[in-house]
């Protein structure tokens, strides 16, 4: 199945993105984001405020063991983590609903090539902070035509993190 050990995991090049949990409360939300951000192989996580940090049981029964191949870093205010990635040559979008929010197509289609990139998904009820918004280069929006306006942000960061990563892989060499 082309499984690589924890060991090849930690040594193989990595896709330049970085997603940043700001203040998400459930433990299982993160631990799957883990387990995601493991299977496309990205470059880390950054946990931010109340979001939790392993070792932890229950982000541990989702991540099944990726808490410990996928780096993170922990910043008690996520708009440290925001400026840092700045720092690090990051292009950094929330993904929210705003006013002049993009799609997730639009976004990755006019993205620069060899620019990491780092998506900010906010707390289950209240979203992206409003300081963390300021700071983004930029919001992306998933369209949708239901009754609900949003998407658990575990199934969110999935489907931002496939397309992010499919797109990044295919302007570098991962």
């Amino acid at each position: 199945m082309h499984r690589l050990s924890p060991e090849a995991y930690h040594e193989a090049k990595k896709v330049p993105l970085v997603v940043v949990l700001d203040n998400v409360r459930s433990q299982h939300n993160v631990g799957a984001v883990f387990r995601t951000a493991d299977a496309f192989c990205l470059q880390g996580l950054c946990l931010c405020g109340i979001t939790c940090c392993p070792p932890n049981a229950e982000l541990h029964k989702t991540a099944l063991g990726a808490e410990q191949t996928v780096d993170y870093t922990y910043y008690p205010h996520t708009t440290e983590a925001i400026s840092a990635l700045h720092e690090q040559g990051y292009k950094v979008y929330a993904i929210e609903l705003a006013h002049d929010a993009v799609t997730l197509e639009s976004a990755i289609g006019t993205h620069s090539a060899g620019q990491p990139v780092a998506l900010v998904l906010g707390h289950e009820v209240f979203g992206v902070d409003d300081d963390v918004l300021a700071m983004c280069d930029g919001c992306i929006e998933l369209p949708q035509y239901g009754t609900k306006h949003s998407l658990n942000v575990s199934v969110t960061a999935g489907i931002v993190m496939y397309a992010w990563a499919q797109a990044l892989r295919q302007q570098t060499e991962c």
